[in-house]
């Protein structure tokens, strides 16, 4: 029995249970193309933003970033006609409820709005508070797409008054912490902003600032993945203090192992320490082995080591001969991943009195044998060059990145070259005028601008200020034009400045929307919207064009040219490629091309000879004259 969608939309509003409630999901049951998806984009974004009066800006972020709902709407109507025209018929009868593709568009799945939408209403308008405190975080910078992370784990700070929750966020800041550490804070801890500032966490500040530790340095490392706990951070703090540890010591082992305090807000500490206390080790020997030996507090490293223990409780090893192991061995243990007893007992062939019996007489043999990898990776794959990688580092952190932090490990796989190169590509940015801070904040937004050679930045700079005379402030809100290559630029430029030149352009137009469109586009509003247009493009382009037609003709492969072997000889004799093609029968190529001003069409097109046309003719090759069964014109 089909469900009558439209009806029951129009009753209840809301689409979602709707459309996912019935047993198909409408995104395994239809299939559109791009071009489809985005006229209902467009569609949807009419209807929010004239019909609905919802601002350009949330209406763009909305239909642009609830797939799913697009998806659903398109299951209702027929795709194979007008999709903005039935879309605009079917938000006239059937309003939409506003909070699905909303709450959607700020990252949360489909399948979790069930339990957060709001009972009893339809629009967003109907919820003005929630409206104003998700305009005061955006308007604070905190991305949109994680916005839905707050409302899921703290929906109640969506009620607060108007200037509550701008109050809430200068409290931090007043903390001493810079705004985008309380951004990356607030979004990943969204409780801190319930009640007052949190008490607790003003104390791990205060520990973390005695011992030497900056307060923006724990915004390097939270993540909404995690809950924290601040009370227990202050107890790990407080239990190493207890174990002897002095400031200098705990400053380095959290800036080493920073999860050591943060995954886990410090729980690792203290399950690691019990195991250990229960294999009959005293306090003081638990705390010199810990004080020794550093590494132990990684994630990795106190996983292993408790993994071990388990595996030495299952084959059966006394408590006294499992404590000597640990603690005799604690390195290799820390360092090594064990198979299970199960996988260990069939390739010694042995059983668990055996194993255990084996474990006694030679326990770092038996260990070894254990591990899951035999020959460690750093004997085959060479190291890396360590002064090139702390000179990018050391690059990073001048840029205000933080030390060890996720950020810097990101950005050091994007970022490609030597520190001194990427300081030479920084210093050029700089010399052609730009602030040290301005290009600090442009190279952050995209990292990709430094992996350009200084010699195409002067380029692209140079084609910015005289091409098309923009100033070189232009960058900051695009700093992603210096990574389109010169080809994509120069003809762009070109064409921009001859219609800006006749007044069918608009003078000072984003740099974004020159460049970032595609070819289609480009060529419907900044070409087809001239009578001499198209013309004017192809002069722009024909000092390129025989070598693009060129390159296309001649980039055949056995797979795609069933003949092209046919030709390696004359090609070899004439030592010459560049006019000597592998053609197909049927191949038909047509460009135009400019010489003085004069443009005209050339023409390639591949025939069977009317003469040499025999299927076994010269077994398919080349005569001695060079002709062949597939002639060209």
């Amino acid at each position: 029995m089909q469900v009558d969608l439209y009806s029951r939309i129009s009753y209840n509003g809301s689409f979602f249970e709707s459309a996912y409630s019935s047993g198909s999901s409408p995104m395994a049951t239809i299939r559109v193309s791009r071009i489809v998806k985005t006229e209902a984009q467009e569609a949807l974004f009419d209807y929010l933003h004239f019909t609905r009066n919802m601002g350009f800006t949330d209406a763009e972020h909305i239909s642009k970033n609830s797939p799913t709902f697009v998806q659903s709407l398109l299951s209702e109507i027929d795709t194979d006609k007008d999709v903005g025209r039935s879309l605009t018929r079917f938000f006239r009868y059937h309003p939409i409820n506003e909070f699905e593709p909303f709450l959607e568009s700020l990252g949360l799945c489909p399948s979790e709005l069930r339990l957060l939408l709001p009972k009893h209403l339809m629009y967003l308008s109907d919820d003005p508070s929630m409206l104003e405190n998700y305009h005061v975080l955006c308007d604070y910078g905190i991305p949109r797409i994680k916005i839905g992370n707050m409302y899921k784990k703290a929906k109640e700070i969506f009620g607060y008054d108007s200037g509550v929750m701008y109050s809430k966020l200068k409290g931090y800041e007043n903390l001493g912490l810079k705004r985008h550490t309380v951004i990356k804070l607030v979004s990943s801890c969204p409780l801190l902003l319930i009640g007052s500032v949190d008490s607790d966490f003003v104390e791990v500040l205060r520990k973390l600032k005695g011992l030497g530790i900056e307060n923006d340095w724990i915004g390097g490392y939270v993540t909404s993945y995690t809950t924290y706990s601040w009370k227990r951070m202050i107890d790990t703090i407080e239990f190493l203090e207890k174990l002897k540890y002095n400031e200098e010591q705990m400053c380095s082992l959290f800036k080493t192992n920073p999860q050591l305090l943060l995954e886990g807000s410090g729980k690792r500490i203290f399950a690691l320490f019990g195991r250990l206390l229960k294999l009959g080790l005293k306090m003081d020997d638990v705390c010199i082995m810990f004080k020794q030996n550093s590494k132990i507090f990684s994630w990795k490293c106190s996983k292993n080591i408790l993994q071990a223990v388990d595996f030495l409780l299952e084959i059966g090893m006394p408590i006294k001969d499992i404590a000597e192991i640990v603690t005799e061995h604690m390195e290799f243990i820390g360092l090594s991943t064990l198979k299970g007893p199960r996988t260990v007992y069939k390739e010694l062939k042995v059983g668990r009195s055996g194993l255990c019996q084996l474990m006694k007489e030679d326990p770092l043999r038996v260990l070894r044998l254990a591990t899951k990898l035999e020959l460690k990776r750093s004997e085959h794959v060479p190291c890396p060059n360590p002064s090139s990688h702390l000179e990018k580092a050391s690059f990073l952190v001048n840029l205000g990145y933080v030390e060890n932090s996720d950020e810097m490990t990101k950005a050091l796989k994007k970022f490609r070259g030597r520190g001194d190169q990427l300081q030479e590509r920084f210093d050029c940015l700089v010399q052609a005028g730009l602030d040290c801070n301005v290009v600090a904040e442009i190279i952050k937004r995209a990292p990709m601008v430094l992996n350009q050679s200084k010699d195409h930045i002067e380029k692209k700079i140079d084609r910015l200020q005289n091409s098309i005379g923009y100033p070189l402030e232009s960058l900051i809100a695009f700093p992603s034009y210096l990574c389109y290559n010169m080809e994509r630029i120069d003809l762009r430029f070109s064409m921009y400045v001859w219609l800006r030149d006749r007044g069918a352009a608009k003078p000072m137009l984003k740099l974004s929307t020159l460049l970032s469109c595609s070819d289609s586009r480009f060529e419907k509003y900044f070409v087809d919207i001239h009578p001499d247009g198209p013309v004017i493009q192809e002069a722009a382009i024909h000092s390129g064009s025989h070598k693009r037609f060129l390159s296309t003709v001649n980039d055949c492969k056995a797979g795609q040219f069933g003949n092209e072997y046919l030709t390696h000889g004359i090609r070899n004799n004439l030592n010459n490629t560049l006019w000597t093609v592998a053609l197909v029968y049927g191949f038909f190529k047509q460009v135009k091309l400019s010489v003085s001003d004069r443009i005209f069409k050339l023409i390639l097109i591949a025939r069977r000879s009317r003469h040499y046309a025999g299927t076994r003719y010269s077994k398919r090759g080349v005569n001695e004259k060079g002709r062949v069964a597939k002639n060209r014109l």
